[in-house]
Order: structure tokens, then sequence, then C-alpha cells
């Protein structure tokens, strides 16, 4: 090729990478101008004077300035460094070789263990599925503890809330349902909790053994944006193995936290509060992710329990009422039960499983709604029976549930290194409801 030539195609093309300039820097938001962005693109801030880096996303757009939610914190940063787009986008490295590791929303690496080498990269962001395309939960997914499998029975591809007050056991049940349950696949996200509670959780819930298991970390003291998506960065290292037409589960401790990111984001960028503060983005953001969950035709299936941190234990919090309204079920842990020294304290009268009449047995059914009901007789004539007011013979129904009811709150009650099988919890429930035992 003609020298010439060469020089002329060289000269026409502009090689430079464009850059912007950040003009103003506040807690939580680095205003810049002079490229061209739009929402969601990711950016690499790099201060002149110190080398540092640091990963934000364009959050708002106000003509030529543009507005940036940092991953990190602010500290270091000042007016007259660059702004770089980022090519890579809000893509992840996924694949098999994310098991048995602890990451944070990143894909990379905290558990001193390596580097994390896979080739494939899936988006953050993306769509839930098709309510078309969406399969029918037919099948019984256990978990491995008596009272949510033989009374809240759950089905593969179904989202369920746990809701509790702080100290309630949360994290117990959720290491319990880890452990018990038999996905191939389980992705936990830890959101905004305290940094100490990720190795107890790990020791102490899971025995160390993380197994076909991932942990995706961002926690308290992390940025706003980082506990914001690391939930959704959890969802799709979840969605990348559902696609492979393996059942995941997916667990999230807590949907709370994740709202109090956006809450942060939200009110930083001039949204209006509305209830508790919340703007309405943390809102609408909660459908967001919990849709991304389900069974799909023709792959495989994410069944996602999602913490819910219930402060005053106070169920009409606006988090709450969300997603109860969203989810297909929801566990409540009740203080008073730990009071009596039940555990796991599941308030079976305030849970509920919306699929469970579909995917259970007849036999199964009829027992679950008769311990219900003698359950709930036993609440509301127990002052009655503790001060001796009640004689006996004056209600058949009361008499049976009382004379059962040593053994109900036995059914109730499960050591956290145990796990139970559905079959057993079934036949242990189905049997205890019978009106002859025999055991």
């Amino acid at each position: 090729m003609p020298f010439t030539s060469l020089k002329d195609k060289i000269s026409s093309k502009n090689h430079s990478v464009p850059f912007g300039q950040v003009v103003k820097i506040n807690a939580t938001v680095i205003t810049a101008t002079g490229l061209k962005v739009s929402i969601s693109d990711m950016v690499k801030i790099i201060s002149t004077d110190t080398a540092q880096e640091t990963l934000g996303m364009i959050t708002e757009i106000d003509g030529k300035t543009f507005f940036i939610t940092p991953f990190s914190f602010v500290e270091g940063f000042c007016s007259g460094d660059r702004v770089f787009l980022d090519q890579t986008g809000m893509n992840i490295p996924v694949g098999r070789s994310l098991l048995g590791r602890v990451v944070d929303p990143f894909m990379r690496p905290i558990d001193g263990k390596g580097s994390i080498v896979t080739t494939k990269f899936a988006p953050i962001i993306k769509a839930p599925i098709a309510a078309m395309k969406r399969g029918m939960i037919d099948e019984i997914f256990t978990v491995g503890v008596k009272s949510i499998d033989g009374l809240l029975t759950c089905g593969k591809g179904q989202k369920l809330g746990i809701f509790a007050g702080s100290g309630v056991g949360k994290s117990t049940l959720m290491g319990m349902i880890v452990r018990g349950s038999h996905a191939p696949i389980k992705v936990v996200a830890l959101i905004g909790e305290r940094g100490r509670e990720v190795p107890e959780f790990i020791e102490k819930n899971l025995g160390g053994n993380l197994e076909n298991t991932v942990i995706i970390v961002a926690t308290s003291d992390d940025s706003p944006l980082m506990r914001k998506y690391g939930a959704f960065a959890a969802m799709s290292v979840a969605e990348h193995f559902k696609d492979k037409g393996l059942d995941v589960l997916f667990m999230m401790d807590s949907v709370t936290r994740f709202a109090m990111a956006q809450r942060e984001i939200g009110l930083a960028l001039g949204e209006p509060p509305t209830s508790k503060g919340y703007p309405p983005s943390s809102l609408t953001l909660l459908p967001q992710l919990m849709e991304r969950a389900g069974k799909e035709e023709g792959k495989g299936s994410i069944t996602a329990f999602f913490t819910v941190l219930i402060e005053g234990d106070d169920m009409s919090d606006p988090i709450a009422d969300q997603s109860r309204s969203i989810l297909d079920g929801h566990i409540v842990l009740s203080r008073e039960l730990t009071d009596f020294g039940i555990y796991p304290p599941v308030h079976v009268l305030n849970s509920a499983s919306r699929v469970m009449n579909d995917i259970v047995s007849p036999e199964h059914l009829q027992a679950i709604l008769k311990f219900r009901r003698f359950y709930t007789l036993l609440k509301e004539n127990e002052v009655l029976i503790r001060i001796g007011a009640y004689t006996k013979g004056s209600d058949a129904e009361l008499d049976e549930a009382i004379s059962k009811k040593e053994r109900m709150e036995e059914f109730l009650t499960q050591s956290s290194s145990l796990q139970t099988s559905y079959k057993d919890a079934k036949e242990i429930l189905i049997n205890l409801m019978q009106s002859n035992p025999s055991v």
C-alpha cells in the first residue's frame, strides 16, 4: 500500500480518546461536562493528581452537564479530573468458576483464593421473564425446614419473602434453607449488612461449605450504588445458570438495605421523599429485581427468598407492604415465638404460600388447613386455658387441639443443624392431624 494513502487513512480518523471533566463534587454525586452520555452509561473517573480511579454511573443529565453516582466514595477527587466512558458497560463475568467463591458486585474475589477466570459476560440490568414465557409452578421445592415444607410448601420458581425484625433469626433460617435445599446452584446476595456478618454467615450458618454456592457481598460501608447493583449482579449470576436449564436457589439479605441504597441515591438527585423518606424510585425498583426470578419455559428456574427487615416489627412498613404485593408468598418470623423458645420462629398464621394449593396433595392440604384451624383455636382461647377457665368437653374441636398442642409446637421447632425431607415433614404433619394418630 502506498505510504500516501496510508497517511491519508490515518489522518482521516480521530485516534484520541474523548473525555470529560469534573466540575463539581458533593458527598454522593459528581457533576461533569464534555462527554455525550446517556442514562445508565458507565464512566471511569481518573484523578489527574494521584491517578486514583473509580467507576460511576450516569444517573441524571441536564443539557451538557451530567451527574455521576460513583461506585466508591468521592474522597481524593477534585474539579478538573478526567471522565472517560467505560466500554465494558454494565456487564459482569459469569460462569462455573464463580462457584465456591465470595465476590463483590463486579465479581472480583474478596476471599483471598486467587483470581477468577471466565470468558462469559452478562448484563447486570436485564428485562424480567416475559409474562407468557413463564412456566407453571407445578413442582415442590424442598427447603429442609419442617414448618415451611409442611405448612408453607414452596414450588420451583416461586418468589417468597422472609419478614422479620432485627435479631429474630433471619440469617439462621437462611442458612437452614441453603443447606437443606437440593438446588444444584445456590446464589446468596448479602446486601448492606455488617461486614462482620459475612464470615459468620459462611462459617456458622453454612458450616464453611460453599459447594455449588456463589456469595455476592456489598456491605453497609460500600457506596449506595454498590449496594444497589450488588443485588442486580447477583440476579444476573442466577439467570446465567437458569438459562442453562438449571434450578437455582437465590437468597438475598436484605431487600430493605437495597431499598435504602436507592433512597440515598434518589434523595441526592432531588427526588421527592414519600412514606418514611423513600422516593418513588425505591418502590419501582423492587419489581425490576424480584420479577427476574421465576420459572421460564424451556429453561431452568430461580426460586428466590428475599429477606425484609421489619423496622419496629411493623408489617405496614412501605418496603414490606410493596414486597408482599410482588412476591408469591411471605414467611413471617415472630419475636413472640422466640420468647417461647420456638426456632425457627415461623408464624404460620401470618404467613402464606400462594402456590401451595396447586402443588400439594389433597390429603396434605387438608392436614395443613386443620393445623391452622387448631393453632387459631389455641391462640384465641390461650388465656382461658392458662387460667383454667376452660372446661374440657365444652368444645370437641378445641379439646382435640389442646391434646395436640405440645406435638404441634414440636412440629414447628427444629434445630438449625438438622434438615428434614419434604416427604418426612408431610408424613409427620398428616399423622399428627389424624383423629387417632399412630404416634
